[in-house]
């Protein structure tokens, strides 16, 4: 509307890399329709020129062409969706990617074409010499330190580029203590909510919320991501998903969401906060104004910053990046060959490729689908690695988790990967965290287990790294605002007649009235209706709602446990679930009384 020639060249190129990516990577990258209800009439054809604009700018890259869906074929697409005063909904086509996995295809096939690559890696300083032409200091290398080992060394270049994103401002005053400050941080918060609260394909577009925020919420890996916010923040290298956040986008969320679903703050099985490096341009007259594009800065002494931009355009700001490097530095090389250079996995994948993993290597289908979409063409390697499991079927392929397609031959495919913690694991080589916290608390033993036979880890360094991955699912990932939503000091709201009806529930594992449950009273209720569960599995449902640690449940604790389950603050309480059970087969076992008033048999 404002004919921002900037805008126009910045969407215009983000459509062109956003092709190359979908080409580069079919494996990891897939178009998405994406709805945007609309809720008044007077904004559907406001919002139909917009996406038609869109399409028109482009061109041949354009996905697919976006259409209007009348409000019946809208529900039908989107069952879920709020149907008051819904009028129809606009479709449009975007791309999704599996970002960590795209980020590490980049690197490996980086290093297939030559570059040496390293990660955990630090720059403590910049290198510098004088230049004898011009007396000026030069940029010439950096001091780097292994943060895994601690040990420094130095990194001699001809060129020094500065791709830190967040972190951009601390390298550029490595290089001059006054530079001005082009960074401004911003954190954005995602959450991850079961799959139904989406449909498998069709995503949602809020470009309007309550507060001039746009709200996205989309099927991804089979669950439903949520987001975002945007907010001012501190850098930091574990930013940390606020409860403020969570509950914000929740709140979005039930606008758009019928009243059939009830959003619950207990199905938010992942939260995290990224931190998005947006910058000022340095060279622009207005030094406070965010640029929508990235920057590329060259300093006196030769240092070359690039910063800004976003995931869609990466490989442009690297080509830019390259071009000013040549330049500045007199470098030789050729023109650029990235744009339909494949990354690792993509060449020879193809949407079947799965099939012949489950025929070649006797895989679970949704296992192999899982290793063709995250590894593309060199799924098969991991195959060639995958244990038998001793069972008729699956032949191969034991998972880490039941609930989801991770196998235990990707924690050693991983370590191939320059996997080298149990975090990397977890949240940059599968993306467990990043899907269930839960589920990766549970996988973490067998995780660490795995890398330390492959790495040779003493028995202190599995508990470090099982501490370490701990801390970062219960701060980073959201489970520590998951498990403060039960705790010791949360409130029983319930009626009075729920409460006699939860009372005798539980009076019928406490059947000594003792006032608490333990596991031998579980089992023994369980054992009754010819139900088995192993010791273990016990122990850890009755951990869950144990809040005071004493090794057994209170009545008040399970009373502060259904009240939170009625409130929406938790949800998929094992314990509950199988109190309810066992009280349900109970009762099916009392006499039922066969005489009649008027006698008989």
């Amino acid at each position: 509307m404002k004919l921002d020639i900037e805008q126009y060249r910045m969407v215009k190129e983000a459509l062109h890399e956003r092709a190359n990516l979908l080409e580069i990577a079919p494996h990891l990258s897939a178009p998405l329709p994406i709805m945007l209800p609309v809720y008044k009439w007077w904004q559907l054809p406001y919002y139909w020129v917009g996406i038609k604009l869109y399409d028109l700018v482009a061109g041949s890259n354009c996905l697919k062409s976006s259409y209007v869906l009348s409000k019946s074929r809208a529900l039908e697409h989107f069952p879920m969706l709020q149907k008051d005063k819904l009028v129809g909904a606009i479709v449009y086509y975007d791309g999704q990617h599996n970002d960590a996995r795209m980020n590490l295809a980049i690197a490996l096939t980086a290093a297939r074409y030559g570059a040496a690559t390293a990660n955990y890696m630090e720059v403590v300083s910049l290198l510098k010499k004088t230049d004898p032409h011009t007396g000026k200091e030069r940029v010439s290398g950096a001091r780097c330190k292994d943060v895994l080992t601690g040990q420094e060394f130095d990194v001699r270049a001809k060129c020094v580029i500065n791709a830190t994103g967040p972190f951009t401002d601390t390298v550029r005053k490595m290089d001059d203590k006054n530079a001005a400050a082009i960074c401004q941080p911003s954190a954005g918060v995602h959450i991850v909510m079961p799959g139904y609260y989406s449909p498998e394909s069709m995503g949602l577009l809020d470009p309007a919320t309550s507060d001039g925020r746009v709200i996205f919420f989309l099927p991804w890996q089979k669950m439903t991501i949520a987001g975002t916010t945007d907010t001012p923040t501190d850098i930091t290298h574990h930013p940390i998903p606020s409860e403020e956040d969570i509950n914000f986008i929740l709140n979005e969320v039930r606008n758009y969401l019928s009243c059939d679903v009830e959003v619950r703050r207990g199905d938010v099985l992942a939260a995290w906060s990224g931190i998005r490096p947006l910058v000022t341009d340095p060279k622009s007259a207005d030094t406070q104004s965010i640029s929508r594009n990235h920057v590329v800065d060259i300093s006196e002494s030769g240092l070359i910053t690039i910063a800004g931009g976003k995931w869609t355009t990466y490989r442009s700001m690297a080509e830019d990046t390259i071009n000013a490097a040549i330049k500045t530095h007199n470098l030789k090389a050729g023109p650029s060959r990235t744009v339909g250079l494949f990354l690792q996995g993509g060449k020879d994948w193809s949407p079947t490729l799965y099939i012949r993993l489950v025929q070649d290597y006797g895989l679970e289908s949704e296992v192999a689908q899982h290793l063709a979409a995250t590894y593309g063409d060199k799924a098969f390697e991991v195959a060639k690695m995958a244990s038998v499991t001793g069972k008729r079927w699956p032949i191969v392929g034991v998972r880490l988790v039941s609930e989801f397609p991770y196998i235990e031959a990707e924690v050693k495919y991983g370590i191939k990967e320059y996997a080298c913690t149990a975090v990397d694991m977890i949240s940059r080589r599968t993306r467990l965290a990043f899907l269930n916290v839960q589920a990766a608390e549970e996988a973490l033993p067998r995780i660490v287990e795995l890398m330390g036979r492959e790495l040779n880890w003493d028995d202190y360094k599995k508990e470090e790294e099982l501490e370490t991955a701990r801390k970062f699912l219960y701060y980073e990932m959201g489970y520590k605002s998951r498990s403060e939503q039960l705790t010791d000091r949360s409130e029983i709201s319930l009626l009075p007649s729920d409460i006699d009806r939860y009372k005798k529930r539980f009076h019928k594992f406490d059947a000594d009235q003792k006032g608490f449950i333990t596991i031998v009273d579980v089992q023994r209720v369980l054992e009754s209706i010819n139900v088995q569960m192993d010791e273990n599995t016990l122990h850890e449902i009755l951990n869950e709602v144990d809040l005071n640690k004493n090794g057994q449940v209170e009545l008040n604790e399970f009373l502060q446990l259904m009240s939170a389950i009625q409130k929406g603050r938790v949800s998929g309480s094992r314990l509950a679930i199988l109190m309810k059970t066992a009280e349900e087969n109970l009762d099916r076992r009392v006499p039922i009384p066969v005489d009649r008033s008027c006698g008989g048999l």
